[in-house]
């Protein structure tokens, strides 16, 4: 049996330009990863600090993951866990709500859809920033990539909230247009899309609180262009939306105010990697016989890595490959966590 292909592992600054060009590929929208030079720099410095950090509690920490190909060490891919949103920067999002219209001298009775500025998921865990290069987009790379974002939640579940959510990108045109900042955004901020976009991701987001709509918004009264968006993510983030839901995540009636894109929330210890993640010891063994697609890791954040590969666990030992221990920096008899899929 081969060893595995890449290692998901901790990002920092010494991966700076392979983030940067991940930035240029991803494209408008991505939020995460549209930072200047200096700020994807501060952003991997606190991914390297936050990994680093002995807390047993959640706090502000942001772990960013790296997605590294073992063979050539490009950096193919990224995610991260927020351990915390909404303290600083604020979180802001538009709440979907139905209010009911009636009138019984006419006879008329209807619902009417309402946009509502809100801070609700202030003091919850995030993941986010999913993203892959093309060329890699093969062999159930996306899924484990998604997944290690789970294993690392249970490593120390006390380090991250009770609910969890996650923003999907909404629909944003190659060009970087978006049909619901037109209708809406563009006329309280009174900017373009991509400047409010990368000034949510480099600011404290102190803008958005003094420009966002104070009222509610109908959405009736929007063009059809902007209605039909609405809680609806990027055709690229289709494949991440069924695997939150799979996951056990659910849409909130909540969406992103400067796109529309849908937020999914679950609470943590309902997500199903993570419930099924179990704690092992490993063993190195060259010949498997009942070997499972699983996704093993360490067993602590500091100094986390995690790779997807074929695994035996019996009597609470895993069996793996010697490439795989090497993978994962890891000696036989080592504790780890491991995530079996059983379908496979």
């Amino acid at each position: 049996m081969s060893g595995p292909t890449y290692v998901m592992r901790a990002a920092g600054p010494a991966d700076l330009s392979g983030f940067l060009q991940l930035r240029e590929i991803a494209g408008a929208g991505f939020t995460s990863l549209m930072l200047n030079d200096k700020a994807m720099a501060e952003k991997l410095a606190l991914s390297e600090r936050s990994f680093a950090s002995t807390s047993d509690v959640a706090g502000s920490e942001r772990y960013f993951i790296a997605l590294e190909h073992l063979e050539t060490g490009a950096i193919a891919g990224c995610c991260g866990v927020k351990s915390t949103i909404g303290e600083k920067p604020p979180f802001f999002n538009f709440r979907l709500i139905t209010e009911a219209q009636s009138c019984a001298v006419v006879d008329r009775r209807f619902d009417m859809n309402v946009l509502i500025g809100v801070n609700d998921f202030t003091g919850c865990s995030e993941v986010g920033s999913l993203f892959l290069r093309p060329e890699h987009r093969a062999g159930g790379v996306g899924r484990a990539l998604a997944q290690n974002r789970y294993v690392l939640m249970a490593a120390q579940p006390k380090r991250f909230r009770e609910q969890v959510v996650s923003e999907l990108r909404g629909v944003v045109s190659p060009e970087g247009g978006s049909p619901f900042w037109e209708a809406v955004g563009r006329h309280f901020f009174r900017m373009d899309f991509d400047e409010a976009d990368k000034l949510s991701a480099i600011t404290d987001n102190q803008f958005i609180l003094d420009l966002m709509p104070q009222h509610p918004i109908y959405v009736d009264l929007l063009p059809q262009s902007a209605r039909d968006v609405i809680g609806k993510c990027h055709e690229a983030g289709e494949g991440a939306l069924r695997l939150l839901e799979w996951e056990g995540f659910s849409f909130s009636k909540v969406v992103d105010i400067f796109d529309g894109g849908p937020l999914v929330s679950a609470p943590r210890d309902h997500i199903r990697t993570l419930r099924e993640t179990k704690r092992v010891r490993l063993a190195a063994s060259d010949t498997i016989s009942n070997a499972k697609r699983a996704l093993i890791a360490t067993s602590r954040i500091q100094g986390y890595r995690c790779v997807s590969a074929r695994a035996e666990v019996r009597d609470g030992v895993a069996h793996l490959t010697a490439a795989t221990l090497t993978a994962l920096k890891l000696e036989p008899g080592a504790e780890a966590l491991i995530w079996v899929d059983d379908a496979n």
